[in-house]
Parts: structure tokens; C-alpha cells; sequence
């Protein structure tokens, strides 16, 4: 599975690593933080964690490509289209940006990793759940695009509020006038120099800091 995955790759550093992560990656980050993995987290539009609302767009598009059933099915893999793509992933960058970040970056994804993170269905799949509760995790950083039409900037404050009860440090960003794109469109600066600004006020450095 997905997190064991990364889960292997963080234990494998000497030193507790920040973990980041983008849209389902940031779903991830937030699973390997309350399991009590990693030195801090950056959850990034991250797709919602049990207990938030569905995100739409992810919500449509499972059931838009929900498999019959049969495990070769489930294991098929689907994508956007450029225009679906520039409709809610670079929905605030010029249209030619947004072509070119499909070419680069726009791939398949795996038909029940939608289903299972994305559908509304899938609201209490084992890998939605999310420790909020942890109070001795590390520090927490979620982000938000405003504009955000994949995982809405709606659905980021839900996750928010839902580490309401934890005495661990969870803070929230947002960037107005930003899309699900903002990790990698031109202005993916700024998301960067706030992850590093927060950190160090978390008392965490680089290894030549």
C-alpha cells in the first residue's frame, strides 16, 4: 500500500525527515505524522481525511471512472484530459501554462486509489484515517489554494478544525487567487518560502543552516 510505502522510506532515515506532500500525498503525510513518523508535516491541498467533507471534483471524477469490480479493472488507470485539467487543477494560470504543466506533469492515476480516497463512498476507508488526536506528533502545516477547485479551500479548513481537540502544533495557510496547481505553477515560490518561514519557527533547519 501507498503509506506502507512511504512509511518504509521514512524509517529509513537516521534522522526523522519533514514530510511533504501535494493533494493525495498530502492525505499521506498526515497518516505518517499521526502514526507518529517523521519530524513535522506539510499537507498541501491535501485530498480529505476521514471526518471532512468529500472533495467534489475528486468525488465526480471516481465515480466517473468507477470500475465494474474485477481486480483488472481496479487496477486500470485514468486521467485528465487538458481541458479537465485546466478546469480544476490550473484553473487560475494562463491558458498556455496550463498546457504546459499537463504535458510535464499530468499522469494516470490508479482507478481505486479515486474511488477509495476520492468518493464520497469512501469517507471511512481504512487509508482516510488520520490520527488527529496525536498529541505527541510533530508539528503540522496545512495549505490551501482559495481557488482550489480539486480540493477546495472549504474542505482544507474542515481538516483544520477536525485537530481541533490536539494540544500538538497544527497550523493552516491560505493562499488567495491559487489553484491545486500552486506546488508547481510559476508561483510555487511563495508556497516554498512559507513552508521554510514555518518551519524554522518551528525550530526546524536545514543541514547547513
Amino acid at each position: 500500500m501507498l503509506t506502507e510505502h512511504y512509511a518504509r522510506i521514512v524509517r529509513s532515515f537516521d534522522t526523522p525527515p519533514v514530510i511533504i506532500g501535494h493533494s493525495v500525498g498530502g492525505l499521506v503525510a498526515q497518516h505518517l505524522l499521526g502514526t507518529g513518523l517523521g519530524r513535522a508535516a506539510v499537507a498541501i491541498a491535501p485530498a480529505p481525511i476521514a471526518g471532512a467533507p468529500a472533495a467534489p471534483a475528486l468525488t465526480e471524477r471516481a465515480a466517473s471512472s468507477s470500475p465494474a469490480g474485477s481486480p483488472q479493472e481496479r487496477a486500470s488507470a485514468v486521467s485528465l484530459s487538458a481541458e479537465q485539467f485546466r478546469e480544476c487543477f490550473a484553473n487560475t494560470v494562463a491558458a498556455q501554462e496550463s498546457s504546459c504543466l499537463f504535458r510535464t506533469y499530468a499522469i494516470p492515476s490508479p482507478r481505486h486509489l479515486l474511488s477509495d480516497l476520492g468518493g464520497a463512498d469512501g469517507a471511512a476507508h481504512p487509508r482516510r484515517r488520520v490520527d488527529t488526536g496525536n498529541a505527541r506528533r510533530g508539528p503540522l502545516l496545512l495549505i490551501s489554494g482559495q481557488e482550489d477547485r480539486m480540493v477546495p479551500d472549504s474542505v482544507t479548513r474542515s481538516v483544520y478544525k477536525l485537530y481541533g481537540d490536539s494540544t500538538a502544533t497544527s497550523d493552516l495557510k491560505h493562499f488567495p487567487d491559487r489553484a491545486h496547481s500552486l506546488t508547481v505553477d510559476s508561483g510555487w515560490r511563495s508556497v516554498a518560502d512559507h513552508v521554510l518561514r514555518w518551519l524554522a519557527l518551528q525550530d526546524i533547519h536545514g543541514p547547513d543552516a
